[in-house]
């Protein structure tokens, strides 16, 4: 299909599509077009990586635009959001306006009602339809991006309600799914009553095979021949065989240990095919990442980039992964060693992807167990990108002939696995329940279970009774922690109700139910219900919150609070390594007094474990409040910079909520809360709080700063301009700051810096593990060092 055939869509849009290259259609994208896309039909689309998804997604966006709608675009990541609104905003030359929210679970956005296209990850749709934005009424077209992950226990139910919710909020919208690996994709065009479009083309070929030996063999019946180098390992000859070559590889690995280990092997392998222009792009490019971080991640990361090799994993902050994104989509660096984190929908293709690990640690199973075939045909997908490869190749290692064929078979020649709703869990369904009951969506009992039956897992579902049961159980639940309040409904005001009938297979039926022995209840959230809800907590998280400052006799500590908040659902507490379960059953004994709530029997093991495990994450947050350096910290704890900086934005979110759930229910120890909330936020002890509030200034630059005498924000509008310049290092940065402060004047021209001890920063800071910082630690002019470096 010619592009010049398109009808339905903003004027200019043709044009700009025709300035981007775009002529034809690819055959998915006109298979779309022909099923409805540009008139509003809904769609699910299986289509392979890089074979035009999102010009399906941007067809229906742009064309329910044009009559009159708005659209929403969904995704799983946040940077997944970031790259898709950077993507759209191209549409603005045409008058189309985007707009992107990730963040604060708390707020409407009402900004977005002007916006046409909305780009959010479902946790931040489920909190605007939690907090009652009213422009989600006016959506007309909703694009779930990798919808196959639905199927994923921890982020799927929360996507799986959100559609559900949308289309009760606007039934006649239009849906559109995309994924590249579905299993079952005629089940989610069923459960959305949306025309299917599953199709394996692809713009360039993508090989898939299995190297062992010194051979590379392919499932179309090909070899190429890829010979191992002595002792080398496999990953590097393949490597180092496509690079020659001009493309690049991502090597998928099972762990960060692993990840950041083949970088640098893989670095060895890369660097001598580099040029010198290269080189000193790659040299620029590591000094902007120790910039971003002091911690020995930071350097790892940045010698392997350097040398043209880089490692991705979860543990790096959200700079350096954009750095190591943007250079490898530039092909500058070569081969990015990473987890399967990387394969979840992030712009990275390679030449080559290489999977070396299959199988990964499974506790559930006490061992290595095999990854799943959805999850390594997407990580092949990432194999070729159109207009810079002639082809793509996804490759598997093995050791034998034996795990050759084994290979072929359990992922070569396999169709993925088929997408399940994990709904019916309880973690899932308690806070999807509370929020349905809070957000109006269900006011009875029976309205509730009509709501469930509109999600996937009900049309999935072959066990009779068993989302009616599990729903119950929560119900009781969130009643015995009055987040909500039950009535029973008598059979003449149900029989009001819209009538259904229980079918052979246990189907919930409303007055037929109650003729026949069933029961209804109204169902209403209760004030700390409805807080919870608004906050985008986990009930389970707000009632150990609750409890725990219910039982507080004396004020809590900063520890006491961050060991509270670290024991809930919503935190990823770190686990204890070997031999640690002495190491902090011991801090146990010794500040037991200051932790919050009752604490488990050392002899009921896995509880008390999980106690230790939330005093460990606890003291991390402690360690950081109290202005530990943050190498020290990530070396102490053997977490990554970008490990320390989520567990200090989940501590912040958390104890703000914790914070709201004082007040709700008339805590004395509110403040307490709010104090612990700002130093675990800017990484200070009580005494910098005032400082930190001023624009500018960090922890690092606060605690110089009070070490020279100035304490407060009024001392920066009274304070000798050589003694702010010394402690601030930089004209630019101390004019920014005395101006955030309020001073009149805050120029630096003329001065001179103070050469007094107390200026440079040295009174009071000895480095040691009390928390304070270094007199020798250098810092940039006007740019951030690390967290909080300011």
């Amino acid at each position: 299909m010619n592009i010049e055939e398109l009808s339905g869509l903003p004027a200019g849009a043709v044009d700009h599509f025709r300035r981007e290259g775009i002529e034809e259609l690819y055959p998915p994208q006109a298979e779309a077009v022909e099923a409805g896309a540009t008139d509003g039909e809904n769609l699910v689309a299986a289509v392979p990586t890089a074979s035009g998804k999102t010009m399906i997604a941007a067809l229906s966006m742009l064309s329910a635009i044009e009559r009159g709608g708005k659209a929403l675009y969904i995704v799983p990541l946040r940077a997944l959001a970031s790259e898709k609104k950077e993507e759209f905003e191209a549409y603005e030359e045409f008058g189309v306006t985007v707009g992107v929210t990730t963040g604060n679970y708390e707020s409407t956005s009402d900004w977005l009602a002007t916006k046409d296209i909305v780009v959010a990850t479902s946790e931040k749709v489920d909190s605007l339809v939690r907090n009652g934005a009213d422009w989600l009424s006016e959506l007309t077209c909703v694009v779930s991006d990798e919808v196959h992950l639905i199927d994923d226990r921890n982020r799927g139910p929360t996507l799986e309600v959100t559609l559900a919710k949308l289309r009760k909020l606007n039934p006649g919208m239009q849906q559109v799914a995309l994924s590249a690996t579905v299993g079952n994709a005629d089940e989610i065009a069923d459960w959305l009553d949306a025309a299917l479009i599953d199709t394996d083309w692809r713009p360039i070929d993508l090989r898939m095979g299995v190297h062992y030996g010194n051979a590379l063999n392919f499932d179309d019946g090909s070899t190429r021949e890829v010979p191992v180098q002595g002792s080398e390992k496999q990953e590097a000859a393949l490597v180092r065989d496509i690079v020659r070559e001009g493309g690049s590889s991502l090597v998928f690995v099972n762990s960060r240990r692993n990840a950041e280990a083949a970088a640098g092997r893989l670095g060895g392998v890369v660097k001598p095919e580099l040029t010198a222009d290269e080189r000193a792009e790659l040299a620029d490019l590591a000094d902007d990442i120790r910039d971003d971080s002091d911690t020995e991640t930071s350097k790892d990361l940045a010698d392997c980039v350097e040398r043209g090799a880089a490692f991705h994993h979860a543990g790096l902050s959200s700079t350096q992964r954009s750095i190591v994104e943007a250079a490898f989509r530039d092909r500058l660096l070569k081969v990015i060693s990473a987890t399967p984190t990387l394969a979840a929908g992030v712009n990275t293709p390679a030449r080559r992807v290489i999977v070396r690990d299959w199988r990964r640690f499974d506790p559930s199973a006490g061992g290595m167990s095999p990854l799943d075939v959805l999850e390594v045909h997407q990580m092949m997908g990432r194999a070729g990108r159109p207009g810079l490869d002639p082809y793509g190749e996804a490759v598997l290692l093995a050791k034998s002939h034996d795990e050759s064929e084994e290979l072929f078979d359990r992922y070569i020649w396999a169709d993925p696995e088929p997408v399940r709703s994990k709904l019916a869990a309880e973690p899932a369904l308690r806070t999807h329940v509370l929020a349905t009951i809070a957000s109006g969506f269900a006011r009875t009992r029976e309205g509730l279970l009509e709501f469930l039956e509109a999600t996937l897992y009900a049309s999935q579902s072959s066990e009779a009774g068993r989302l009616e049961t599990v729903t119950d159980t929560v119900l009781e639940y969130l009643e015995s922690n009055d987040f909500i309040e039950r009535e029973a409904r008598s059979a003449s005001e149900s029989s009001s109700d819209s009538p259904r009938e229980r079918d052979d297979d246990g189907a919930f039926t409303t007055a037929a139910a109650l003729e026949g022995g069933g029961r209804d209840e109204k169902l209403e959230a209760t004030s700390l219900g409805h807080t919870v809800s608004r906050l985008y907590l986990d009930p389970m998280s707000a009632a150990e919150i609750v409890h725990g400052l219910e039982d507080a006799d004396e004020r809590p500590t900063a520890l006491g609070l961050y060991q509270l908040v670290s024991r809930t659902p919503d935190m990823y507490e770190l686990y204890l390594r070997s031999g640690e379960d002495e190491q902090y059953g011991e801090l146990f004994y010794e500040r037991e007094a200051e932790l919050l709530g009752a604490a488990p029997s050392e002899f009921e093991e896995e509880r008390f474990e999980d106690w230790l495990a939330a005093l460990k994450t606890g003291k991390l947050l402690e360690d950081w409040a109290d202005e530990t350096d943050e190498e020290r910290i990530t070396d102490r704890y053997q977490v990554g910079p970008g490990d320390l900086r989520g567990k200090v934005d989940t501590a912040e979110w958390l104890l703000g909520a914790a914070e709201s759930l004082a007040a709700e229910i008339d805590s004395e120890w509110t403040v307490a809360v709010r104090e612990a909330r700002a130093r675990v936020e800017h990484g200070v002890g009580e005494d910098l709080l005032e400082l930190v509030s001023v624009g500018g200034v960090g922890r690092k630059r606060a605690r110089r700063l009070h070490d020279a005498g100035i304490e407060e924000p009024a001392d920066l509008r009274t304070a000798d301009k050589g003694v702010v310049l010394s402690v601030l290092k930089g004209e630019k940065t101390a004019e920014t700051v005395l101006e955030n402060a309020g001073r009149e004047d805050p120029s630096m021209d003329g001065v001179e810096p103070s050469a007094s001890d107390a200026a440079d920063g040295t009174a009071g800071s000895d480095g040691t593990d009390d928390g304070t910082v270094e007199a020798t630690e250098a810092e940039p002019d006007d740019s951030q060092a690390s967290l909080g470096d300011f």
